[in-house]
């Protein structure tokens, strides 16, 4: 099965909380995950429309060494980048579920396949296809709070 992420040495103690004022701190908060993250790990990200899951999935792109700017791949659904070597992971899997219409979409695309592989997938609209995430991946829930900063939840696991 997937590993979420690696807990040895974490700053995070999950669930965590926080609160980013902007796109700026919510870049920062997925970098920070990015050296977390390891072979197999899958993120589900889950938020309203302009929420920020593609800013952080910008984060933890640019965390992991991608210099190469993510872009939303809704329209191609899956993106794939090329990791540097010295980190052993031979992709992130950029993924939008926004456009499908559930897990049989995502299992005819090859998706389920992805996911469970040796790259690292980070899944935008993963609620759409909650059936194809497995228990343990990591989640991370984004809300626009009322001053339109973006509250921030991480977990591991369904409902922790």
């Amino acid at each position: 099965m997937a590993h979420c992420f690696r807990t040895e040495n974490s700053p995070f103690k999950l669930p965590a909380f926080f609160t980013c004022p902007g796109e700026k701190e919510t870049f920062a908060l997925g970098e920070s995950l990015a050296p977390l993250l390891e072979k197999g790990s899958i993120v589900a990200l889950k938020g309203p429309l302009g929420a920020g899951k593609t800013c952080f999935a910008k984060g933890v792109a640019r965390g992991l060494g991608i210099e190469e700017v993510l872009t939303s791949p809704t329209y191609t659904v899956i993106s794939e980048y090329g990791l540097p070597a010295e980190t052993g992971i031979p992709a992130l899997y950029h993924i939008d579920a926004y456009r499908l219409k559930g897990n049989d979409d995502f299992i005819a695309i090859g998706g389920e396949d992805i996911i469970f592989a040796d790259g690292i997938s980070l899944i935008e609209w993963s609620e759409r296809i909650g059936e194809s995430i497995p228990a343990e991946a990591l989640r991370v829930d984004i809300e626009i709070g009322e001053g339109g900063e973006r509250l921030i939840r991480i977990y591991a696991g369904e409902g922790n």
